[in-house]
């Protein structure tokens, strides 16, 4: 009797954990089943930005060290900086393109010890504002701003005379905001593909601006009143006002990831002064990415303003003259930006 009943025991034990197992089957086939079937969330795709932004960096370093060398010389050395920053928006049929140009270089030489010449100083700001005339067009209107000045004075270094040290002799020729150009522009703007656009500005107001007295009349600025000293810095006025048109036309086209050109010319014509006399900047800029992050660049800036006068070498005969400089660097470059 013992035995029948320790055996019917097993038997109930046995076949209540063989109900609870096919009941944790069945339960978890369930669950498997309602996850399969529930319906899934799509993760949301990333919003396309409408803003290109990027970032170029230049550093520039060059230094020469003589001793005891026969073919004469002095040792200098010479420093650059450079910044490019561009901001690009575009939806639909409007888009607004921002460009920073800054560059700063100085040189230091043996011969003029006392004294720290500038190699390269600009300031260059533009910003576009366009709206295509329909969809497939190439042709947008646009307002156009666009600045341009220096960091620091610039010099000319006479020859000192006798007991005169290279700064004492030297002749300010330029400044912060001396000349400072300020050029808003309504029109049109074409652009036939990626590498070229021109901007066509027939009603463009422009600002030039001397902010150091003894420079106003070398850059074309006005009498206050007849009759006061023209020898006097202070009796000029510190803008003069021009209204007339601008072409702006750029291009910049790479011909491989290494080599890369730009481009721009920059003719106004000022309404209210001599209408044919027109003011031309034209810059260049050679690129080549020698490795990742050092690069080769040569630039040139010509320059034509006939309200600027120059004088000649003895400083005497001031006229209007064409400006010409270039500049040659090899630098540490570091990019950043958005494709």
């Amino acid at each position: 009797m013992k035995k029948t009943m320790i055996t019917i025991a097993f038997a109930v034990v046995a076949c209540v954990s063989a109900m609870a197992q096919d009941n944790v089957q069945d339960a978890a086939a369930a669950a498997a089943k309602a996850i399969a079937d529930a319906p899934r969330e799509k993760a949301e795709a990333p919003k396309p930005s409408n803003w290109k932004k990027s970032l170029v960096l230049d550093l520039g370093i060059n230094q020469t060290n003589l001793s005891n060398w026969a073919a004469g010389g002095f040792n200098t050395a010479t420093f650059n900086t450079g910044l490019d920053a561009g901001a690009n928006y575009a939806k639909d049929l409007a888009s607004w393109n921002n460009r920073l140009q800054l560059q700063y270089g100085f040189l230091w030489s043996e011969d003029k010890e006392d004294v720290i010449q500038r190699s390269t100083d600009r300031i260059y700001l533009e910003s576009k504002y366009a709206y295509k005339t329909n969809k497939d067009s190439k042709w947008s209107y646009s307002a156009m701003l666009d600045i341009r000045s220096q960091f620091s004075n610039g010099y000319k270094y006479n020859t000192p005379s006798e007991g005169q040290t290279w700064s004492e002799a030297a002749t300010l020729k330029s400044g912060f905001l001396s000349p400072g150009y300020l050029n808003l522009g309504l029109g049109m703007d074409w652009t036939p593909n990626a590498w070229f656009n021109m901007n066509i500005s027939p009603l463009t107001g422009g600002i030039t601006a001397v902010r150091i007295p003894e420079l106003r009349k070398t850059y074309g600025m006005e009498l206050l009143e007849e009759g006061l000293d023209p020898g006097i810095g202070a009796n000029y006025r510190s803008f003069k006002f021009q209204l007339g048109a601008q072409v702006k036309a750029n291009l910049k086209f790479n011909v491989n990831d290494k080599f890369g050109y730009e481009t721009q010319l920059v003719l106004f014509s000022d309404y209210l002064d001599h209408p044919l006399d027109l003011r031309v900047n034209w810059d260049n800029k050679v690129t080549w990415q020698i490795a990742k992050f050092f690069k080769l660049g040569f630039n040139t800036w010509l320059i034509y303003d006939p309200n600027v006068l120059i004088a000649d070498e003895e400083g005497l005969n001031p006229t209007q003259r064409i400006q010409f400089k270039e500049f040659t660097t090899f630098s540490f470059t570091w990019t950043f930006g958005t494709k």
